[in-house]
């Protein structure tokens, strides 16, 4: 089975066919630093990290581009009332977003580009759609694109442009010569942070800064474009129309757009997106305090990416609690593998089951990085081996074997966390503990045994009694 994208801009699942053969141009819009990012952005985050990890999984050499929006209006609004630079501010935002990246598994995009950082780009692009006929300058310094001039317009929303306009989210501006067109240069008000250019000192508009960001890291035209659904009207739609007005290429043959997260709760009858400016959003931040970040990426990967997903922490505790039973096998395989059975590893049947459970994995994810049912494969994997360890039916080698397979998945997916290396220490403390609990209870000192059971529980260590003594395993 080849790997099949849905693809918004045909709203079908298409074979994954690259431009240039064996390599993998990705641009994901990233964030607008004003605030720390919010378990919305997170979704967004980790979903085209994984889209990216499996890529490279199947032997993709993968540029991937993620940007930073650190001029707009957002951001000059909170400076002043920090008395700050626009740039100083949007620069501690930048630096508190790999905080919270690295709180979320997050594998670093190839390249970062800001805004501020690429103004000569946009400016040079904005006077080829000058000089191409779709856009023009206002006796205020703006520029503005002229919507009208293009025939196709609404391709990933499939929305005409007397619908849009009518929907009520056009913002009127008697410079413009049609509702519709949209800044592509900003003329610069008093105190704004603003560059020189042919029109005046200004700033971008907000869909240029992703257009020629692209042109300039990943070229005229890329494999992916992905980003929150939210973005697909009028972001998306109005980067098609500046890169296709210069280049009269395609921007992006593949368009992935993941689901909003939703909140209910504060009053709201229905659920609402997650969002700044509805007040309902909750940060990285806090919610890492509370939740490690395998169980984070869980609560995510275990539904598909297009899907509305509801949050709650009672969400995320059932994430973790799912998530354990896998986390209980793995560390379960782990301990076993010291006393299995030596059997034999190689044979027929198990190299089929281990290569079944591969495909499985494989098929889920070419299905349109379908973690959802990749982390099905996951289960059933728990379920086979806890049962085959229980009747001691499951060789060393098998074992290692099934190790070496989660490992393999768990780069794709990242929600099994790394263990902390152990000089031994730990093994030699949790025998003697061990040894002087059945010696306790040995005494009828159930209290105190029960004491050291409970303690270790609270430090994150479970005890397990059983026919062959007790065992203990990390939590």
């Amino acid at each position: 089975m080849s790997l099949m994208i849905h693809n918004t801009l045909t709203n079908s699942k298409e074979e994954f066919v690259t431009i240039e053969p064996g390599k993998v141009k990705m641009y994901v819009c990233g964030v607008t630093v004003y605030d720390d990012i919010h378990m919305g952005h997170a979704r967004s985050m980790i979903v085209f990290d994984t889209v990216a990890r499996y890529l490279r999984y199947l032997g993709y050499e993968v540029t991937h581009v993620t940007n930073f929006t650190d001029v707009d209006d957002k951001i000059i609004i909170k400076a002043a009332k920090e008395g700050i630079e626009p740039l100083e501010l949007s620069q501690r935002y930048i630096e508190k977003y790999f905080e919270d990246a690295a709180k979320l598994g997050i594998n670093k995009a190839d390249i970062y580009p800001k805004a501020s950082e690429c103004i000569g780009d946009i400016i040079d692009m904005v006077q080829k759609i000058i000089d191409n006929g779709y856009a023009y300058p206002t006796e205020d310094g703006s520029v503005y694109f002229s919507v009208r001039k293009v025939e196709n317009y609404g391709r990933l929303t499939k929305r005409g442009l007397d619908e849009m306009q009518s929907s009520g989210r056009i913002a009127a501006d008697e410079m413009k010569k049609d509702p519709m067109d949209f800044a592509v240069w900003k003329a610069a008000k008093p105190g704004e942070v603003s560059w020189d250019s042919p029109w005046g000192k200004g700033r971008p508009g907000w869909h240029i800064e992703c257009s020629a960001m692209i042109d300039k890291y990943l070229g005229e035209q890329i494999d992916i474009h992905g980003g929150g659904n939210d973005l697909i009207f009028p972001h998306h739609e109005n980067e098609i129309l500046q890169t296709e007005a210069v280049t009269g290429k395609p921007l992006s043959n593949y368009w992935m757009h993941n689901g909003m997260l939703q909140v209910k709760g504060h009053g709201m009858s229905k659920e609402e997106k997650m969002s700044k400016s509805l007040g309902n959003f909750f940060t990285v931040k806090d919610v890492a305090e509370k939740f490690d970040t395998s169980t984070i990426r869980f609560y995510f990967l275990n539904t598909h990416y297009m899907s509305p997903l509801v949050y709650g922490e009672d969400m995320l505790e059932e994430a973790k609690a799912a998530l354990g039973r896998i986390l209980n096998n793995y560390g379960d395989l782990k301990s076993y593998v010291k006393t299995a059975p030596e059997g034999d590893a190689e044979s027929d049947d198990c190299c089929d089951l281990i290569e079944g459970y591969r495909q499985a994995f494989r098929d889920a994810m070419d299905d349109d990085f379908n973690t959802r049912q990749a982390i099905e494969v996951l289960f059933q994997m728990v379920r086979a081996t806890n049962k085959s360890m229980a009747d001691k039916t499951l060789s060393k080698k098998a074992a290692q074997r099934h190790i070496a397979l989660i490992d393999e998945f768990n780069g794709i997916l990242n929600i099994i966390p790394e263990e902390e290396e152990d000089d031994g220490t730990l093994d030699s403390v949790m025998s003697i503990l061990i040894d002087l609990r059945a010696e306790l209870r040995k005494n009828k000192m159930y209290n105190l045994a029960d004491m050291i059971r409970d303690r270790l529980g609270e430090a994150g260590i479970r005890l397990e009694d059983s026919s062959d003594g007790a065992k203990w395993k990390k939590v």
